[in-house]
């Protein structure tokens, strides 16, 4: 392993300018305007695969945007891990927030400044970076990998799921463990193993009452305002004690066992120190549920957008025709997002007014994922950050949702390695996304030491 880790450390700044290269790629995956970006991001990523020493290198077109695909699988005895990424980003919205261009990667105060930075291209990258090392310098992998990059997991996922789905998709991707860096370490500097993810279900509501805007001076008062009557309804949707009100919710969720609770308060995890980060006087959440057990283990339900009416510059009194919310509500094991899906259909049909007339729409979701910590590529992996970072290795679960690891896990029949080296205050779905450097470059030897030590287990 010397001379692997020495070619690692040795090429630390010519990894961090591939990266910037794949950065500067606007590979918004939201915005049907980046389409060829997304093309153009997805020959990046292969190209990268090949020059590493992988094989079989190739894009798999689908309905959507293009999956990469390649392989090295030459190891003979030994396990075959899948390497998971996806080279899609979010949209950069509101630009006016970013210090610097969102394309136009920055290096400043020890981070690299842009989208996609953390979420997933840096952390993606530096298992490509992991597998070049071991191949310039040993002609050859301690395993079998795989490697599965998609371009549409920040809006769920689709092609990725239907070719999951495929007859000969299982055996083309078949593995002993799942590798993926798309979480975060538990605090600057601690190596962590995420063994956990929320599920998600995202719905839309749209509200319409009149058939046309109408001015709010000659119809306001007799007629009723959509924008109103939604904000009623949302706010109905959790109690006093931010408990959700939606029948059956809670029916089915596994409560967190003794051990977990112990090994969250091992953490000492500071509310004032989370507070503060964020800049809010005081913590929200749950009745009776301490703050890591509402982020990682209960569900909850947020709005996370309401459009209606006039939000133009200055002013325009008009009672609108439609309003719409959209409605993301995080899910804990055991819940089907399905049937949540149809719990909160049902529910806010009942609380829409007769003034209303309601639409109901499932955008997208997926269940969560809880992996045991006694699996043998999680203890490798524990081992790997441990080494790398010379600390103890702590294990937590993760408030957010990467719904495609349960497909992974469900239809290959492995498990999920959830080993992010990002930090939860990366602002990875903000303005100014951001991701150490040092982080980076500990990520690709902990890559490294992963495959080593997984071969040998």
């Amino acid at each position: 392993m010397n001379e692997v880790l020495a070619f690692i450390e040795k090429n630390y700044d010519n990894f961090l300018e591939e990266l910037k290269d794949y950065i500067r790629i606007p590979s918004i995956s939201a915005l049907s305007e980046h389409k060829d970006d997304m093309i153009k991001c997805a020959n990046f990523a292969a190209d990268k695969l090949k020059a590493a020493g992988m094989e079989n290198v190739r894009l798999i077109e689908t309905e959507g945007n293009p999956l990469v695909y390649a392989e090295w699988l030459h190891a003979e005895n030994k396990p075959t891990i899948l390497v998971y990424g996806h080279y899609d980003v979010q949209p950069v919205d509101p630009i006016e927030l970013w210090e610097s261009d969102p394309f136009e990667p920055v290096i400043k105060d020890g981070k690299i400044w842009a989208r996609g930075a953390d979420d997933d291209k840096g952390q993606s990258f530096i298992h490509i970076k992991s597998i070049e090392a071991f191949m310039k310098t040993k002609k050859e992998l301690p395993l079998n990998v795989k490697v599965i990059l998609e371009g549409e997991e920040e809006v769920g996922s689709e092609s990725l799921t239907k070719f999951l789905n495929e007859e000969n998709s299982k055996e083309i991707l078949k593995c002993d463990a799942i590798l993926i860096s798309d979480t975060s370490l538990y605090d600057d500097d601690i190596p962590t193993i995420n063994y956990g993810l929320r599920g998600l279900t995202f719905m839309e509501i749209e509200l319409t009452g009149p058939n046309r805007d109408l001015h709010s001076g000659s119809f306001g008062g007799a007629v009723a305002n959509p924008i109103n009557e939604l904000a009623k309804l949302i706010a109905k949707l959790t109690d006093e004690n931010n408990k959700i009100t939606i029948p059956g919710f809670y029916d089915s969720v596994q409560e967190l066992t003794n051990e977990e609770k112990e090994n969250f308060l091992n953490l000492n995890f500071s509310d004032e120190k989370f507070a503060k980060e964020l800049n809010v006087e005081q913590l929200q959440g749950e009745k009776g549920f301490s703050t890591l057990e509402r982020l990682w283990t209960r569900p909850t339900l947020d709005c996370n957008g309401i459009v209606g009416g006039f939000t133009g510059e200055g002013a325009k009194t008009v009672l609108p025709s439609k309003a719409s919310a959209k409605i993301s509500m995080r899910l804990v094991p055991n819940q089907d997002p399905k049937e949540i899906a149809k719990l909160f259909t049902d529910y806010v049909e009942s609380l829409c007014p007769k003034s209303m007339k309601i639409k109901v729409t499932e955008m997208h979701g997926g269940r969560a994922v809880v992996v045991p910590l006694n699996e043998k590529a999680i203890k490798a992996a524990s081992e790997a950050v441990s080494k790398v970072f010379g600390k103890k290795t702590v294990y937590t679960r993760e408030g957010g949702s990467i719904p495609i690891v349960v497909e992974f896990m469900t239809q290959l029949n492995a498990p999920a390695v959830l080993m992010g080296m990002g930090l939860e205050t990366d602002n990875i779905h903000s303005p100014n996304e951001h991701f150490k450097v040092d982080s980076f470059n500990k990520g690709i030897l902990c890559s490294a030491h992963f495959m080593d030590i997984f071969s040998k287990i």
